[in-house]
């Protein structure tokens, strides 16, 4: 699991090779996160949007933004978190995201982003 803290919200990540949706020979190689977006500040803030940077490791870098996740712009009390799991296929067995969510202090209306630390995409078979 790989665990960061930006202005007070900590961001948790696991992922998790799907081999059973996944067609190596069609350079089709699909993985899972589980994302926990914990509210550890004294504020009430919301999820607006978020911004992915996906590395594969035949050479392609995406870029990826979107409102909220998973259809979701949560809001979260201090001591509150927010739990969503999702996917990214690449053309190899191998390679990265990271990226921030844009989120808004109900406090002061103030936006920050809050980064979303690099984790890893390594189909399960390359770990021996």
């Amino acid at each position: 699991m790989t665990t960061q803290i930006t202005s007070g919200v900590k961001i948790s990540v696991e992922s998790t090779y799907q081999s059973e949706y996944s067609n190596p020979e069609n350079e089709h190689f699909m993985f899972a996160y589980r994302i926990t977006i914990e509210n550890v500040s004294e504020y009430t803030v919301q999820l607006l949007r978020r911004h992915w940077n996906i590395f594969d490791s035949i050479g392609i870098n995406k870029q990826v933004d979107g409102d909220g996740v998973v259809g979701e712009q949560p809001i979260l009390a201090p001591g509150e978190s927010h739990q969503y799991v999702s996917g990214c296929n690449l053309k190899s067995e191998l390679g990265f995201m990271e990226g921030y969510y844009e989120m808004i202090r109900e406090l002061d209306n103030s936006i920050f982003h809050v980064h979303i630390p690099r984790f890893n995409l390594i189909a399960s078979y390359r770990l021996n």
